[in-house]
C-alpha cells in the first residue's frame, strides 16, 4: 500500500487531479484512481511512466527508499 499513498503524495504536492495525471500518463482516471486507492497494481511499463512523470526512482515508489 506505500505506493498508493506515494502516489496521492506526489500528485498532491505538484497540485494536480487524478484526471490531470491520468491524462499526462495516457490511462483512464479509473485506472489511475486504483492505483491511488491501492486495489489496482502498476505493471512494469506503467511503472516507469509514473516514476518518469513525477521524476522519482521505483524504489522510492515502492517504499524501498524513503527519497
Amino acid at each position: 500500500m506505500i505506493i498508493s499513498k506515494r502516489l496521492k503524495e506526489l500528485r498532491t504536492e505538484k497540485g494536480l487531479t487524478q484526471k490531470e495525471v491520468a491524462e499526462q500518463l495516457e490511462m483512464s482516471t479509473t485506472c489511475y484512481s486504483g492505483y491511488e486507492q491501492g486495489y489496482r497494481e502498476p505493471d512494469l511499463k506503467t511503472l516507469i511512466k509514473i516514476c518518469k512523470f513525477f521524476e522519482v526512482s521505483s524504489d522510492y515508489l515502492l517504499g524501498l527508499k524513503d527519497e
